[in-house]
């Protein structure tokens, strides 16, 4: 047999490495409630492009019996390589609330695996379900196999990740948030999948958290609210307080924003229909860590602002208070901390026996320890005056917004028992009770607003 020659030989090995794959399969399929009543919104990705179309019918009837059709972008990571993939969104609407569906996405070239989900209850009524976390990573990922066969029990209407995905999805040219994505895809193509920015996705100006996810609203997820059951729930970016390379604009925008939103949702009319008011963001106010975060000093730009900004930046403690925010839901700090009712550094439990039963001050919750690449943080060795309980194990919270005047969470540890609380308004007085950490208490279902500080 006759050899090629060298030269020859080099350059067929050349030209077929230089054909790139087709890649017209769905993958990093999620879903999230836009915000508007009777929806579902669907995203996934494809390496090339095609159509976007969502077939789906309700669970038990007739498979597919409708299809929608949505648009597709172009997304560029702005690495060395300048990989491009196509985002695809389609908008399910007439949906009935509290009907379980069945569907899948793509295009003739190429259809998902079969997935399903459950329209959302819009009754004020509802008890809905939640799994909260942070600083989930594609490496260490903790609590992802608890998460996958909780979702497989159905035991969540939606999640809450606050903020840090991936660690990071700019690395190795986005090829880390497409696995990542791939990854929570065994959770986020069946339950809404609800998120706020953390500073792991800074790269960019936050391309790839703007570019990747599609939640409510028209400022490229950075900050929304949605109603469900008894609450409103308001995410928003603590990021803009630290990056303001990409505009101290957005800090007063977001503020302002936040301000109207929590206006609108203290109108009487509002409030007695949902009087549970619940904010998610990345960096906490208040934390016990040892890393020198915001959270640990007093001059936290989250809290009060900053001074160093023309003019100065507002912070939100004053803001939440002043509206009666009642649950604040923080991560970041890789670790579980939970807060007695704070306000300026001083503690306003309901009574001294029972502490979350009509607080009167917000609550504050700090979950981040789902699992990442950078491990555990620490805690300094003795907890300040406002921390009730605190642990270091990896692990997720679970919340359910029982009803006008309960409201329930636990935490669960992958490495042992799980921590419960219950915060109630007009309730019998309960207990705080303990496993890794058990909690119960109430909170009344007026509002608790306030027009100037606490002495």
């Amino acid at each position: 047999m006759t050899s090629l020659p060298p030269l020859l030989l080099l350059c067929v090995c050349v030209c077929a490495a230089a054909v790139p794959p087709v890649g017209t399969q769905p993958e990093q399929v999620h879903i999230s409630y836009p915000g508007v009543s009777g929806s579902m919104l669907v995203t996934w990705s494809t390496a090339n492009e095609t159509e976007s179309v969502v077939e789906f019918g309700v669970w038990g009837g007739q498979l597919f019996s409708r299809s929608a059709k949505g648009n597709s972008s172009v997304f560029i990571n702005e690495g060395l390589e300048r990989r491009s993939v196509f985002i695809h969104r389609v908008t399910l609407t007439d949906l009935r609330p509290g009907t379980a569906y069945v569907y899948h996405c793509g295009s003739g070239s190429g259809w998902s695996d079969v997935f399903s989900f459950t329209a959302l209850n819009e009754s004020v009524s509802f008890s809905p379900r939640f799994a909260v976390f942070g600083d989930m990573g594609n490496e260490n990922p903790q609590s992802l196999s608890r998460l996958q066969k909780d979702t497989q029990m159905g035991m969540y209407d939606a999640i809450l990740h606050i903020g840090d995905f991936a660690y990071d999805m700019d690395e190795d040219n986005g090829r880390i948030g497409d696995e990542f994505m791939k990854q929570i895809q065994s959770i986020a193509a069946y339950t809404p999948y609800m998120t706020c920015p953390g500073n792991h996705e800074s790269a960019f100006n936050f391309s790839h958290y703007r570019g990747r996810f599609s939640m409510p609203g028209h400022t490229e997820n950075l900050w929304y609210s949605w109603n469900v059951g008894p609450a409103h729930i308001i995410s928003f970016s603590t990021e803009v307080y630290f990056y303001l390379e990409y505009g101290l604009d957005l800090l007063f925008r977001q503020y302002e924003w936040l301000r109207k939103d929590l206006e609108e949702a203290n109108r009487p009319e509002n409030r007695a229909l949902r009087p549970w008011i619940i904010t998610m963001a990345h960096r906490p106010m208040y934390c016990s860590d040892d890393d020198g975060d915001d959270c640990t000093r007093f001059q936290s730009y989250v809290r009060i602002g900053r001074s160093d900004t023309t003019p100065p930046a507002p912070g939100l403690e004053e803001l939440f208070y002043q509206y009666g925010v009642d649950l604040e839901l923080w991560a970041h700090e890789h670790t579980y901390e939970r807060l007695w009712p704070v306000y300026g550094f001083k503690v306003f439990n309901g009574s001294s026996e029972e502490p979350y039963v009509n607080p009167k001050a917000p609550v504050h919750i700090i979950t981040g320890s789902a699992g990442c690449r950078e491990k555990h943080d620490g805690f300094i060795p003795k907890p300040r005056d406002w921390s009730a309980f605190r642990s270091t194990d990896y692990g997720y919270t679970r919340m359910r917004l029982i009803n006008y005047t309960h409201l329930y969470l636990e935490q669960v540890s992958d490495d042992q028992a799980l921590e419960e609380q219950e915060i109630r308004r007009d309730a019998p007085a309960g207990t705080w009770r303990s496993a890794l950490d058990h909690l119960s208490g109430t909170r009344s279902r007026h509002r608790r607003t306030h027009t100037s500080q606490r002495d």
